[in-house]
């Protein structure tokens, strides 16, 4: 196999103009961009990791340490991470614009991603097939089986986001997904929801030490439930509430955990709050809260971090519930352009 190179850093700096410029002309004609790595054989997790971030940016092998991406902006900021994550880890790599000459073609490398997304689409399919048969043999589906429609409707999300020449298996995949979609929503009935009038100008009470969960829950209530909310932290699990007080995300509260949901996710079911841009952030304080990686939200690591550290600097629940909503304001905005 035989490819150019022409990567950063080993362009030379000295070439007299006439050849820079020609050099400059080669480069454009590079459709390619490859990562060269070299990564230690201890840890062994680290390597595993390092090949589940290349499969997610769709990247594809065609040596056991060369991975080729289509030449884009996008395409290089990610290899760029990738590079600084494995130099952290010991390691070394080197990021190349590249033109196959001898050897592989670059109809071949092109037929190497349609079939990695085609076999990703194959699979989605496949469990989308499963899922719908386990929907007709029964009249109602259960929880988990939305959940693992959520799921799999992100997993086809992410690899059309990875699809960069159109492979032939999307129609089946996305097909099959939104047949399943409709029988799960013929399927399931519509929730019975309260009347966000009746939860307005109320005090909402929870559990001092406030974390993440209800951080979350009192910026959705102020944000979209009781503008004027007024707040209050209590001690005992088993607070009777007063006059106008509702609890939250405690022992016998009106909204708190049911089942496997987190609060802000009782929340928004009861409540019927039906807004796109808060999906993703349930699934956040849920993985974080709940600790079981259901929805697998990549964000849930660095949010948790940030909760914790306003956690450590504010001991008054009031401030920390302060300091954390311009955070979820921020993650909302996000999602919701993030959709556009």
């Amino acid at each position: 196999m035989l490819y150019t190179l022409i990567g950063w850093a080993y362009a030379p700096v000295f070439l007299a103009a006439p050849v820079r410029n020609q050099w400059r002309r080669v480069a454009t004609r590079n459709r390619w961009l490859l990562l060269i790595h070299q990564i230690p054989r201890e840890p062994s997790y680290f390597r595993v990791k390092v090949w589940r971030r290349l499969q997610r940016l769709g990247a594809v092998a065609i040596k056991n340490s060369v991975y080729v991406m289509p030449r884009s902006d996008q395409a290089l900021e990610d290899f760029e991470w990738v590079v600084r994550e494995i130099i952290e880890g010991g390691g070394g790599a080197s990021i190349c614009e590249a033109r196959f000459l001898e050897g592989l073609s670059d109809d071949e490398v092109q037929a190497l991603f349609v079939a990695a997304r085609d076999a990703d689409y194959k699979a989605v399919a496949a469990q989308a097939g499963e899922l719908l048969e386990r929907r007709k043999r029964s009249s109602r589906g259960s929880d988990e089986d939305q959940e693992a429609i959520e799921r799999l409707k992100r997993r086809l999300e992410e690899v059309v986001g990875i699809d960069f020449f159109d492979a032939p298996g999307r129609s089946n995949a996305a097909r099959a997904v939104d047949q399943l979609a409709t029988k799960s929503a013929r399927a399931t009935p519509e929730p019975r929801t309260i009347d966000v009038r009746s939860l307005r100008r109320r005090v909402w009470v929870t559990r001092r030490n406030i974390y993440v969960d209800r951080m979350a829950s009192g910026w959705l209530i102020r944000r979209f439930v009781d503008p004027v909310a007024h707040f209050k932290f209590v001690s005992s699990k088993e607070y009777r509430p007063k006059m106008g007080e509702l609890r939250f995300d405690m022992f016998g509260g009106e909204f708190t955990h049911e089942g496997d949901r987190c609060t802000f996710e009782v929340i928004l079911r009861k409540v019927g709050i039906d807004d796109p841009g808060l999906v993703p952030i349930a699934q956040i304080v849920h993985d974080i809260d709940l600790k079981d990686q259901r929805f697998g939200r990549a964000e849930a690591a660095g949010i948790d971090r940030i909760i914790q550290s306003i956690a450590m600097a504010h001991r008054d629940d009031m401030h920390r519930l302060e300091r954390s909503g311009p955070v979820f304001d921020d993650l909302y905005h996000y999602f919701k352009r993030k959709r556009r």
